[in-house]
């Protein structure tokens, strides 16, 4: 079931002569992990507000749960590259922040965030404010907030870009089983092409400006998938591939 389909999608900001994004064409499952990779300034975040409801494209339509989008819906979650902390609560307090903008949160709700906590590693730290954090734990804090409504579809640009490289392989993993347990459809944005190939059932290569969809890349490894497949000869073969594709491109990329 298509559940997000952009149709000969195009984007140009007012006073640029080039399009930012042109004739994109794009459809995701329901329950499918899809990340977009690219050269810096090929689009990628601009193409997931777009999908987001936060921008409106010049020309074509985003469809989203069958309605054309032109603001953001509740059904959507939005993960930013940084995390969002109000500095002065609590986690779980952080945490609730959904719920707030709903209703006043009941005990009910106080537990649900507990759980999901607990599921990120934060059961022991639900009283605690930001400044008390890592950028590990903060980026978990996140998770959880973002999980906490059970959405339907999660847009992630680049959540774990900041962070180093053994606290981005437990999140990553923690992402993977948190997505499956809700049957989340999630775009994910990221530079980092073996953290592309090893999260998505499909990974999209956006061409350089005005972008395009430059081919698409069916991942051949079944879900949920251990640390280990990363030291696969086959895996290792898929994330060449994702390499010499970008190069292909021309320019530098990052």
């Amino acid at each position: 079931m298509t559940i997000i389909a952009c149709q000969d999608v195009s984007l140009q900001f007012k006073g640029d002569q080039t399009p930012v994004l042109d004739h994109i064409d794009l459809q995701v499952q329901k329950g499918e992990f899809v990340s977009i990779i690219g050269k810096s300034g090929s689009g990628k975040t601009t193409l997931l507000q777009m999908i987001g409801g936060l921008l409106n494209p010049t020309k074509g339509d985003i469809t989203v749960l069958g309605n054309v989008i032109t603001e953001p819906l509740t059904e959507i979650t939005y993960v930013f590259q940084r995390p969002v902390l109000l500095e002065w609560r609590t986690v779980l307090e952080n945490v609730l922040m959904p719920i707030e903008l709903k209703k006043r949160p009941n005990q009910e709700d106080r537990n649900k965030a507990k759980e999901v906590l607990a599921l990120v590693g934060l059961a022991d730290h639900t009283n605690k404010y930001p400044h008390e954090l890592s950028g590990g734990m903060m980026s978990r804090v996140t998770l959880a907030r973002a999980f906490m409504t059970e959405p339907e579809i999660l847009l992630m640009d680049e959540p774990f870009s900041s962070l180093d490289a053994m606290t981005k392989e437990q999140l990553q993993l923690e992402l993977m089983k948190l997505t499956d347990q809700f049957s989340s459809t999630t775009i994910f944005i990221t530079h980092d092409i073996t953290e592309a190939a090893y999260l998505s059932d499909r990974v999209v290569l956006l061409g350089e400006q005005p972008a395009r969809v430059v081919k698409e890349f069916q991942m051949p490894f079944s879900r949920l998938r251990p640390k280990k497949l990363k030291y696969d000869p086959s895996f290792i073969k898929v994330v060449k591939e994702l390499y010499d594709s970008i190069d292909g491109l021309g320019g530098s990329s990052s």
